[in-house]
């Protein structure tokens, strides 16, 4: 039996549709269950929040395996998950397949990489059977960073980030749990190659048949460019790390990851346009 958190995410559906399309038992971990995927042959869970422990752990009755999926950014993202990987022990779960980040470690450049590197730590110190899967940044996630006007901002330089498709993710993560995999090991999951987000504009612009561009900005007009969003200064930390994070080489990094556990190859940013149409929707030229 296998828990699938985040399953009304955008990896966690993926992973739970694979794992029914496959066959495989599954329980739907979920905030609202109202919200989860409609997949044949899978169980709900009663709604579970993360720090909720108690209910997490009833969530994990019988659960043989259990795919983590990170909370969503927050300060107690980290409390988060440990009441998870400890609700995980005590209702006797056996492996953690767990949703990292490339390059996480505990001064890595990108903060939000930082709480993933402590519940690794975290994870590791449980006793628990574990598989960290380490993702780079997601090519929809480069497609966001492109403003309404055209212009990618962000205090990237030169840098070069390997991003990787949700699909691809998704495709790993559901052949890790079904195969099983040796305790202890841990994967980068990228795409194909390592783009700079001058590249980046170059081939969002191609698709989307209007010109698009990057602005190196340095680090206080990146923070003055995000004032306007008023968010936590935590959350804008986060968002300027990420950029500084590609341009220190931190994502740079291929691996050849779904290739050898899924034996197809990951999809670049051009295939990723090409099969995803309405990301790029917003940034059409529009008819006069």
């Amino acid at each position: 039996m296998f828990a699938i958190t985040g399953a009304t995410g955008a990896v966690g559906k993926r992973v739970a549709a694979r794992l029914a399309a496959a066959g495989a038992d599954q329980r739907l971990v979920v905030r609202d269950p109202g919200r989860a995927p409609t997949l044949s042959g899978v169980e709900i869970s009663a709604p579970a929040e993360y720090a909720d422990r108690e209910a997490i752990i009833r969530a994990f009755d019988g659960v043989d395996t259990v795919f983590l999926v990170s909370a969503s950014e927050s300060e107690n993202r980290v409390e988060e998950h440990r009441s998870v990987v400890d609700a995980a022990v005590q209702a006797g779960v056996a492996r953690i397949v767990y949703l990292s980040f490339q390059g996480a470690a505990e001064f890595c450049t990108f903060t939000f990489g930082r709480d993933h590197w402590h519940t690794e730590q975290y994870i590791r110190d449980s006793g628990l059977e574990f598989t960290f899967l380490r993702d780079s940044l997601y090519l929809a996630g480069i497609v966001s960073f492109v403003g309404d006007d055209g212009v990618i901002r962000g205090p990237a330089g030169t840098g070069r980030v390997a991003a990787v498709a949700h699909d691809d993710v998704a495709d790993v993560a559901a052949s890790i749990l079904v195969d099983g995999d040796a305790s202890g090991r841990t994967y980068d999951v990228t795409g194909p190659e390592a783009i700079g987000l001058a590249d980046a504009a170059r081939i969002i612009g191609n698709a989307c048949g209007r010109e698009i561009t990057y602005y190196d900005e340095t680090i206080e007009e990146a923070y003055a460019s995000r004032a306007s969003y008023s968010a936590a200064e935590f959350e804008v930390t986060g968002w300027v790390s990420s950029y500084q994070a590609i341009a220190a080489g931190e994502l740079s990094k291929v691996s050849d990851t779904v290739d050898r556990i899924t034996g197809h190859a990951p999809m670049g940013l051009p295939e990723y346009l090409t099969r995803h149409p309405a990301s790029i929707a917003r940034l059409m030229p529009r008819e006069v």
